[in-house]
């Protein structure tokens, strides 16, 4: 009867290790940023608008799982200033950004976002698109 405790516990040590290893390796996500400044006119707050809308009604499950988040960001705010750098942000944009491992491995802005900002479903649809290609390297 010992013996077989022992087996056992020693089967459940190593499922835990295993789990936690697989929980820990190779976590993929990407990162949907809208930068902004803080001055916010009305084409940049429907860029923002229409990207929350296209990541909230598309890609509910990628939420859900942590594999894609959405985040607004003022670069002007202190801490943000940054991201100006690190993107070679000019003006208000939105970025995609894929972290394997804790390290961004590619980063894309999505500038055609202004082209299309007065037409909503196509601005959606390029959004979407942008971000389900970015979604094929998290698996």
């Amino acid at each position: 009867m010992k013996r077989k405790m022992k087996v056992l516990a020693v089967v459940a040590a190593i499922s835990a290790v295993t789990f936690a290893f697989a929980q820990s390796g190779s976590q993929a996500k990407v990162t949907a940023y809208y930068f902004h400044g803080s001055f916010r006119c009305p084409t940049c707050m429907n860029m923002e608008k229409y990207s929350r809308e296209a990541i909230e009604s598309n890609f509910k499950e990628d939420r859900a799982s942590g594999r894609l988040e959405f985040k607004v960001v003022n670069v002007e705010d202190r801490g943000n200033e940054h991201f100006v750098d690190d993107y070679k942000l000019y003006t208000k944009t939105l970025i995609l950004s894929l972290v394997k491992d804790g390290k961004e491995v590619k980063s894309k802005n999505l500038d055609k976002i202004w082209e299309l900002a007065r037409n909503k479903q196509k601005f959606i649809d390029y959004v979407t698109g942008e971000i389900k290609e970015f979604m094929k390297d998290t698996q």
